[in-house]
C-alpha cells in the first residue's frame, strides 16, 4: 500500500473497520485516514481504536482525499451522493453499497466516472475476505491497481469485466458466508440429534469446513474430484450424499443462489430509479 495515499470513508461500518485495520497492517498511516459517520458512539470507536481522524457529516476534508469509499447502506446511499457531489473533484470512488450500480452513481454526480463498484464479504474482518470488482470506462490502470491494493488488505481480489456479474459475485460470495453459517448450523443440530455435546459437534463441523476449504484451495483436483476421493460406494458418506440427491439439494442451493442474484438486480433497479 503507497503510504502517502489518503482514504476518506463515508459509512464506518464493519466492512469499513475490516479496510482500516486492513490498510494500517499494510503500514498506511492513520494520519492519512478520515471517517464520517453519523453514529458519534462509532467515531469514537474508529479514534480510540486506530487513531484515525473522524467527522459526523461530509466535510471539506474529503476534498483532500485521494480516494474516498462509499461504505454506507444502499437505501442511504442517494442522499449521502448528494451531499457529497460539491467534494467530489478528482478522487477515486469506491461503492461497497450491494445492488447499487456504478453507471447510477455516476449518473448521481453528473457523469462523474473515476467509479470502482466492489463487493466484498463478511471474513474481510478477519482477512480472508475476497472481493468482486468492476471498473467504469473512465477509471485509470493506476487507479484500477490502486482500488485492487485496497482490497487486497483485507483478502483476494477478482475483476469483472460487466457491472451485472458483480450481482453474481454478491450472490456467491457477498451473501455466502451466510449458507457457509447454515450448512455449519444443520450440521451442529445433527450432532447433538446423534449424541454429540453442543461444544464438539461445532468443533467438528467448524473444522471439517475449514479443513475441506483449504483442501480445495490447495488441491491441483478439481472438487469434484475430491468429493468422488471421499465417497466409496456403499459406504458413509456415499449413505449421506444419496440422500442430498434424493432430495435435490443441489438444484435447491442453485436455485436460492440466483435468487440473491435476482435480489441484487432488482435492488439495483430499485434504488438507480433515484434522481
Amino acid at each position: 500500500m503507497r503510504s502517502k495515499l489518503k482514504i476518506g470513508f463515508v459509512g464506518g461500518g464493519n466492512m469499513a473497520v475490516a479496510l482500516i485495520g486492513g490498510l494500517m497492517q499494510g503500514d498506511l498511516p492513520a494520519k492519512h485516514i478520515h471517517v464520517v459517520d453519523v453514529s458519534q458512539a462509532m467515531l469514537t470507536r474508529l479514534e480510540t481504536e486506530f487513531g484515525v481522524s473522524t467527522s459526523l457529516s461530509i466535510d471539506d476534508q474529503l476534498q483532500q482525499m485521494d480516494v474516498i469509499i462509499l461504505a454506507v447502506k444502499p437505501q442511504q446511499l442517494r442522499d449521502v451522493v448528494g451531499e457529497l457531489s460539491s467534494h467530489v473533484k478528482h478522487q477515486l470512488l469506491i461503492s461497497i453499497a450491494a445492488g447499487i450500480r456504478a453507471t447510477d452513481i455516476s449518473r448521481w454526480l453528473n457523469s462523474y466516472n473515476n467509479i470502482v463498484r466492489v463487493m466484498p464479504n463478511t471474513p474481510a474482518l478477519i482477512g480472508k475476505g475476497v472481493t468482486g470488482l468492476y471498473a467504469l470506462s473512465g477509471v485509470s490502470e493506476a487507479d484500477k491497481q490502486c482500488a485492487d491494493e485496497i482490497l487486497r488488505a483485507v483478502g483476494s481480489t477478482s475483476w469483472v469485466d460487466e457491472e451485472r456479474l458483480i450481482d453474481v459475485v454478491t450472490a456467491i460470495s457477498g451473501s455466502g458466508p451466510a449458507y457457509v453459517f447454515y450448512f455449519i448450523e444443520a450440521m451442529q443440530q445433527a450432532a447433538q440429534e446423534l449424541g454429540l455435546s453442543a461444544e464438539q459437534g461445532t468443533q467438528f463441523a467448524v473444522a471439517t469446513f475449514e479443513g475441506a476449504a483449504q483442501l480445495a484451495m490447495h488441491s491441483d483436483e478439481s472438487v469434484s474430484m475430491l468429493r468422488q476421493r471421499v465417497t466409496s460406494k456403499g459406504g458413509t458418506t456415499y449413505a449421506a450424499l444419496s440422500s442430498m440427491e434424493a432430495d435435490d439439494v443441489k438444484s435447491h442451493i442453485i436455485r436460492a443462489i440466483k435468487a440473491a442474484a435476482s435480489r441484487a438486480n432488482e435492488l439495483g433497479d430499485e434504488f438507480g430509479q433515484q434522481n
